[in-house]
């Protein structure tokens, strides 16, 4: 008796609209936060003026990310509007010159001529348009523009990502604030990159290397300037 086995396979490709915005956002939660906090704090400045400097950082950052994600992903999503529709015209114009330019598409993919003809009049006699949007354009369910998921995902992680080190500075002693801060922030970038690696099933080393060196570096350049200006205003 044959047995049938089911070939199953999970792909990640789905999650890339979301999880762009959502690492982009805690990222950029962490590191921009807890770089203002470091370099205010190397200012000499009060703990209550590092706190609310923090505070201030997390909301106006959390609403520049929504913002500044919801009008660059309507701008991806009006143009891929914007070219479905004039696929849409040209379907209706020129039916036999799209049909062509469909087979052509998978003759470069290396279909047989005759098979990619076949192949073209199938898929332009089920959904003509899904068929060159997916195959000319590039556009498919899973890749489509979603703005209001890049932006709600990229504010909700940011806040997230700066809580870490605003919290930090409330619960840590002063003579150690920074230590604390830049410690907590690297420990936070290091999770990040390994659940931004899980997520995506990417290889775990260079995703924690990239953010946790990006992360150092900024901190490290925001604590110069902050000392510097402390002791130029001192």
């Amino acid at each position: 008796m044959t047995r049938l086995r089911t070939h199953r396979e999970s792909h990640v490709f789905s999650r890339i609209g979301w999880l762009r915005a959502a690492v982009l956002g805690a990222n950029d939660g962490i590191v921009s936060t807890s770089s203002l906090i470091v370099g205010v704090a190397a200012s000499e400045a009060s703990r209550t003026s590092v706190l609310i400097a923090g505070a201030a950082a997390l909301v106006a950052g959390a609403m520049s990310m929504a913002a500044g994600e919801y009008v660059s992903v309507s701008s991806q999503s009006d143009t891929e509007k914007a070219d479905v529709a004039r696929e849409r015209s040209e379907l209706l114009l020129q039916p036999e010159a799209e049909l062509r330019e469909l087979a052509e598409i998978y003759q470069r993919r290396g279909v047989a001529p005759e098979t990619a003809e076949a192949v073209a009049r199938q898929m332009m006699a089920r959904d003509p348009l899904a068929a060159h949007a997916r195959d000319e354009l590039g556009i498919s369910e899973a890749s489509t523009a979603r703005p209001l998921q890049a932006a709600f995902t990229s504010a909700l992680t940011f806040t997230a990502g700066a809580a870490a080190p605003l919290l930090a500075v409330a619960l840590a002693p002063s003579r150690i604030l920074i230590a604390a801060v830049a410690l907590v922030s690297l420990a936070c970038l290091v999770l990040l990159g390994m659940l931004g690696a899980r997520a995506g099933r990417a290889p775990l080393a260079p995703s924690v290397v990239r953010v946790t060196f990006w992360g150092a570096l900024a901190m490290a350049v925001t604590a110069g300037v902050g000392h510097l200006f402390g002791t130029a205003v001192g």
